[in-house]
């Protein structure tokens, strides 16, 4: 079973990488430690709502896109295989 702040951590750092850009910028931009941002994306914390609003800021992406990707991926996860017919 997933957790909602693993997927979201994996969301996040994606969108960052995908970006090219380092924690460090990010977390400078987000107003975040370095180090609370980090722990964020490895899914170790949970971030308050005005957190995330300010990383996706940071990000240029609305957060509404990041909880649709969120959700897509807790879709996959909750996929149960299909019987093997006999």
């Amino acid at each position: 079973m997933a957790l909602t702040r693993e997927l979201l951590g994996e969301v996040l750092r994606a969108e960052r990488m995908r970006q090219g850009r380092t924690l460090r910028e990010v977390s400078l931009a987000a107003r975040v430690s370095l180090g609370y941002l980090s722990e964020i994306e490895r899914g170790h914390k949970e971030a308050s709502s005005e957190l995330l609003h300010a990383i996706s800021d940071a990000l240029g992406v609305p957060l509404s896109a990041i909880y649709g990707e969120v959700a897509r991926l807790f879709a996959v996860t909750e996929r149960v295989p299909e019987p093997i017919a006999a």
